[in-house]
């Protein structure tokens, strides 16, 4: 995420806004309070929609524009002023430190947004992530991704880093080796699956259940 994040409060004015888009080069950006908490976002599409139903309401028909709800008109010919508290979207769709990158993919997906601001336990602003910043973790080395994925499976299941031979191919990662228990083959493919840049993961690795002959645990898994 972006530490260093651009923000607008609910008081901030609506050419105020679109400066700050147009100075620093962004499509839309977190409204905060005072405590600096999260409580709407907005964006370019936010400002011209207001500005089309302004349009509307001022019954210049001639004028190209998209169809918008009767509601929408209504409460932006209601808006006693324009500021950002008036024009942003609410609630705002967030994310945590916490989230994997593929999370806040899904969630960006789900809620059609291009951006999360990321917030703390509390609901205050800490960041934000946008989908080129998602898109810029595939970037990574297949080699980078090996090593990442040797090393976080070798910690989870606690075992030395040779017993599970990881491959990667275009982002695709290729477990090998052999588990004593089921869960740990599972738990392995789960790990890799969470690592930064993986696009999907093949496990190959086998386990012996109770003894028995060594068989396949678990298949081929992808992101999104």
């Amino acid at each position: 995420m972006t530490h260093e994040v651009v923000r607008a409060h609910g008081e901030t004015s609506f050419k105020a806004v679109a400066r700050l888009l147009a100075d620093n080069r962004i499509s839309g950006l977190p409204v905060v309070d005072d405590e600096e908490k999260v409580v709407g976002v907005i964006s370019e599409t936010d400002l011209l929609q207001h500005q089309t139903l302004q349009v509307q309401g001022y019954g210049r028909r001639h004028v190209s524009r998209p169809k918008v709800a009767r509601s929408a008109w209504a409460a932006a010919a209601r808006a006693p002023a324009r500021t950002a508290d008036h024009l942003m979207t609410r609630p705002a769709i967030t994310a945590t430190p916490e989230h994997y990158v593929t999370e806040a993919a899904r969630i960006m997906r789900e809620h059609g947004v291009e951006r999360l601001p990321v917030v703390d336990d509390e609901g205050r602003l800490v960041g934000i992530v946008t989908r080129g910043d998602l898109l810029r973790v595939f970037l990574r080395t297949d080699e980078d991704i090996r090593r990442e994925v040797t090393r976080r499976v070798a910690l989870g299941l606690d075992v030395p880093r040779y017993v599970v031979d990881v491959g990667v191919d275009a982002g695709v990662v290729t477990l090998r080796g052999h588990l004593e228990r089921r869960d740990n083959a599972e738990l392995a493919a789960r790990i890799a699956d969470r690592v930064d840049g993986v696009v999907a993961v093949d496990s190959r690795l086998t386990h012996r259940p109770n003894g028995t002959r060594a068989r396949a645990a678990v298949g081929t898994s992808g992101h999104m």
